[in-house]
């Protein structure tokens, strides 16, 4: 695998769950990690884990769904650290596990401007570096519920598979300018963000059966198709969609 020494990767959503094990995986390659999420306490126990360990760690903050708090982002990582190598975005909202029907209108709004017009914006000002900088790689959190829709979670669905033709869309625009833009695909993760699902005895009963390996995914689990992707083993890739999901979508 690449050495990611003198990398600087940048991670939203990475405060907890599948976030922070890509941020302690990147760290232990020798990137310079900045992690980011809405809350500053959530970050900083991270960044401080990873320095603890001997790896490097800067912590920002950003709300996903605002466009100032997006291009703060971007400024203050330019600014400290001069470029963005690496760009994923992993900050997604699920605020509603319901009939469709039944959806209010300040779910519907939160999960679009955080999972579609904050995927979107956020790597058009990553692009945007990269393009100065004539290199990088931007990769996206989709989920399997982009290829099949989840049971209760119709807009998230909707959103993710918006991410995946966002991820196809943007390495095809941006790959004249040395970007390669990819997607990674999670299956059934034992996240906090997931525990609609994970700690509901009836739906693991319904979902476990369709995953040929007979088990959930953990979060250390999913990192390292992200450190390939972002990898030059990888240098040949851009807009595909890699599930890691123990074989749901086979």
């Amino acid at each position: 695998m690449t050495d990611f020494k003198n990398k600087v990767i940048l991670i939203t959503g990475a405060s907890r769950g599948i976030g922070e094990a890509i941020a302690h995986q990147f760290a232990a390659q020798g990137a310079h990690v900045v992690v980011s999420s809405r809350s500053q306490e959530g970050i900083d126990k991270v960044a401080d884990a990873i320095k603890k360990a001997g790896g490097q760690a800067s912590a920002i903050t950003c709300h996903n769904g605002e466009r100032e708090s997006r291009e703060q982002l971007i400024a203050q990582t330019v600014e400290q650290l001069g470029r963005i190598d690496v760009m994923i975005n992993n900050a997604a909202a699920n605020p509603y596990f319901g009939n469709v029907l039944d959806m209010g209108f300040s779910a519907i709004q939160k999960t679009i401007e955080v999972n579609i017009e904050g995927y979107f914006h956020m790597s058009q000002l990553a692009g945007q570096q990269m393009r100065e900088q004539k290199s990088g790689v931007i990769i996206n959190t989709s989920s399997v519920n982009g290829r099949i829709t989840g049971h209760n979670q119709a807009l998230y669905s909707a959103s993710k598979a918006a991410i995946i033709s966002m991820t196809e869309s943007f390495a095809k625009e941006c790959a004249p300018f040395g970007i390669r833009v990819n997607a990674v695909l999670p299956g059934l993760t034992d996240t906090k963000f997931a525990s609609a699902l994970t700690q509901n005895e009836a739906m693991l009963k319904m979902i476990l059966p369709q995953i040929p390996l007979g088990r959930m995914a953990q979060p250390e689990e999913i990192p390292p198709a992200y450190l390939f992707l972002a990898s030059d083993e990888a240098k040949y890739i851009t807009g595909v969609s890699l599930p890691v999901d123990g074989g749901y979508l086979a």
